[in-house]
């Protein structure tokens, strides 16, 4: 891996550190959990810009330095199971024609959600899980539709320059 790589890699992972960060700042009233995803653009920036090498490398770098940095062991299991199940379903719908960076962004926010639903199902009752989870299908639809417009408009302007 040349320098170039290794510097773009340390900036996006930046970048997504930073987006996690100032969105665990921002309230979503009565909505425990419920998170914008902003994060998931970089990652859409490196499944259509880059490759789904650099996707899974960045994906994996925000997952173990965000728990390090902001989290809990507990919490890695939620993110890492999240992360790796939205990053398989983004790499999968993204090969469908038809299917634009916002549908690929919501297929994303709603596999991450299953993840950590699954996760979660192994410490807390399901029948609580089940009742939640029509609510966080909802939002990450609604959140993945704001994340894959951002995105879009961002990959256009990217791919310009």
């Amino acid at each position: 891996m040349n320098a170039g790589k290794v510097a773009r890699y340390g900036l996006l992972t930046g970048v997504m550190l930073v987006l996690g960060y100032v969105e665990s700042l921002l309230p979503v009233v009565g909505i425990p959990g419920i998170k914008l995803g902003l994060s998931n653009m970089v990652l859409l920036y490196a499944l259509y810009l880059l490759d789904a090498k650099s996707a899974v490398l960045l994906a994996a770098l925000k997952v173990l330095l965000s728990a390090f940095l902001f989290g809990s062991p507990a919490a890695m299991l939620y993110s890492a199971a999240g992360a790796a199940l939205s990053l398989c379903g983004m790499m999968l719908f993204q090969r469908f024609r038809g299917v634009s960076v916002i549908g690929v962004s919501v297929v994303g926010a709603v596999c991450h959600n299953i993840g950590q639903c699954a996760v979660a199902s192994l410490f807390v009752q399901v029948r609580a899980i089940l009742a939640y989870f029509p609510l966080l299908l909802v939002s990450a639809a609604v959140t993945g539709v704001i994340t894959g417009v951002t995105a879009k408009y961002l990959l256009r302007y990217i791919k310009k320059k």
